[in-house]
């Protein structure tokens, strides 16, 4: 092979290298039904399977962030009414339909009107335009007094949950559902497809998020293989 064969091929497998970097970089891939290819099957063990004496998993379909004062009341529960070190509690929040969207970096919010897109408004009545749930106010301070109202062990943000161990997941295919419907609304920028908005949303979630196939799925192997307890609170 002369230099010039060389470099052709070399040019033509860093093509496709870049190719195939590009294809796994999106999490969970770019199909509609995410493959076991493009599961990260090892991060998802890693985040639920720890040494716990407690395991939980929280569903939320429906777009109820009060449902986050309830984890926090059980971690609180747990840690200081039954005694369980905290590192020995394991609480898994799996958002699926328009829950999906807690995960979702402001970045997604700002982009595709989510507050708008699904209806979320703040008190005044206007569109939600950030993920106005992911940050701890500023009124909550780092005390370890638990009965004080301004605690870290009140605050239910979700960086402060995760912080306390809750492992939050993103459902692929809930992403895909909603990218379509992003498109099909009309809150996509002009000349987007339904796969283009659902690579930007799962490239641009809230750090430390894990993204599962398919929420219903991802809770029967929680259960079944990691022996999760399930919750699911209906609100009026």
């Amino acid at each position: 092979m002369n230099r010039g064969s060389f470099l052709s091929s070399a040019s033509l497998a860093a093509i496709a290298a870049g190719a195939a970097n590009a294809a796994t970089a999106i999490p969970g891939g770019s199909n509609f039904v995410e493959r076991k290819a493009n599961f990260d099957a090892a991060g998802f063990i890693r985040a639920v399977n720890k040494p716990e004496n407690i395991r939980q998993v929280w569903e939320a379909v429906s777009f109820h962030p009060a449902v986050f004062n309830n984890v926090k009341n059980g971690l609180n529960g747990l840690h200081f009414g039954f005694g369980y070190r905290p590192d020995r509690i394991t609480v898994v929040f799996a958002p699926h339909g328009p829950s999906s969207a807690v995960t979702y970096a402001d970045a997604i919010w700002e982009k595709y009107r989510i507050g708008e897109f699904l209806g979320i408004k703040d008190a005044a009545g206007k569109p939600i335009a950030s993920n106005v749930y992911l940050r701890p106010p500023a009124i909550f301070q780092s005390t370890t007094d638990p009965d004080d109202p301004q605690s870290f062990f009140q605050d239910t943000s979700i960086e402060t949950l995760q912080s306390r161990g809750v492992v939050f997941l993103t459902c692929h295919t809930a992403v895909e559902e909603q990218a379509r419907a992003i498109v099909k609304g009309g809150f996509s920028p002009s000349g987007m497809s339904a796969t283009d908005v659902a690579d930007d949303i799962l490239t641009n979630l809230i750090p430390g998020t894990h993204v599962v196939p398919a929420m219903i799925a991802a809770i029967a192997e929680l259960q079944q293989r990691y022996h999760y307890s399930y919750l699911t609170l209906t609100f009026a």
